[in-house]
């Protein structure tokens, strides 16, 4: 068999994960009918159907899942490879908004290290206000934020970060009893979205856990306290999005921002990595 496309093989992993030709265009800078063309001559040079298409969805086939890890280790392979004489240690300080760490934190770090040994990422976790204030003040090279009030024109959208209503399984609110929540406080814009679709929806409620990060949140709520009002993905096991079950109105989803003004290759290739990954943990 003649040598894999790296490029096909890359689009193939990024559209896996993205489960979208068009999100992983978006990724390497092309189009959705480039993308298309190269997984369609990567299925020609191996004989296989790797993907099942259809207008809104793309999900693997049964070789496609089989070929998937193989197809990581070939992109992370060759990535080391070409990165071989990138030994040059460099420092990159970001900021994340605490409402986006979830569960796949370490596997995020693993992976950057993994792409760019020498790269040495320092993580700041806070609330928007206090990321942007840093990242204004120098002290930060990216963040990761939830889209702030004050119509900075600077940053650039990533996703839309959706949240739920979550709880531990089978959990019930007290009969006539206002429903009780978990939430990071009356400064937070998600939390004050979803209160205020609990007004307009006539339900009552009451604030009895206030903590700040997904953690925290998802603790309270895995314990039975109240419904914790978090992006969906952050939620941690032992808990369920309970909004349908408890006829709850949807939270209205985020807009992630990127805001950087770092433009080297070197930098500009870990934070799109750190874009993706937050993606792919949706």
């Amino acid at each position: 068999m003649k040598p894999l496309d790296i490029g096909a093989v890359r689009a193939f992993v990024l559209a896996a994960e993205l489960q979208s030709f068009t999100r992983a265009a978006d990724v390497l800078g092309t189009t959705q009918s480039a993308i298309s063309i190269r997984l369609g001559k990567l299925e020609t040079r191996l004989g296989r159907r790797l993907m099942e298409r259809s207008p809104r969805h793309v999900r693997l086939s049964a070789e496609g899942l089989a070929f998937l890890d193989a197809a990581r280790g070939l992109v992370e392979a060759h990535d080391r490879a070409a990165a071989s004489f990138d030994i040059e240690e460099r420092r990159l300080v970001v900021g994340v908004n605490h409402a986006l760490i979830g569960s796949e934190l370490p596997s995020l770090l693993r992976r950057i290290s993994a792409h760019d040994p020498g790269l040495r990422v320092e993580m700041r976790v806070g609330a928007t206000r206090d990321l942007m204030a840093l990242h204004d003040q120098g002290e930060l090279d990216a963040a990761w934020v939830l889209r702030p009030d004050d119509g900075r024109k600077r940053g650039k959208t990533v996703y839309a970060e959706p949240f739920s209503w979550v709880a531990a399984p089978g959990w019930l609110p007290a009969p006539g009893e206002p429903l009780p929540l978990a939430t990071q406080g009356s400064t937070c814009r998600i939390r004050n979205a979803a209160t205020g679709a609990l007004d307009r929806a006539g339900i009552e409620w009451t604030e009895i856990f206030i903590g700040k990060g997904a953690a925290t949140l998802g603790a309270a709520a895995a314990a039975g306290m109240a419904v914790a009002i978090m992006a969906t993905r952050t939620a941690p096991s032992g808990t369920v999005d309970v909004g349908d079950a408890l006829r709850l109105p949807p939270i209205p989803a985020q807009e992630v921002m990127l805001y950087s003004s770092l433009n080297d290759k070197r930098s500009r290739e870990a934070l799109r990595l750190m874009s993706l990954a937050f993606q792919q943990a949706r």
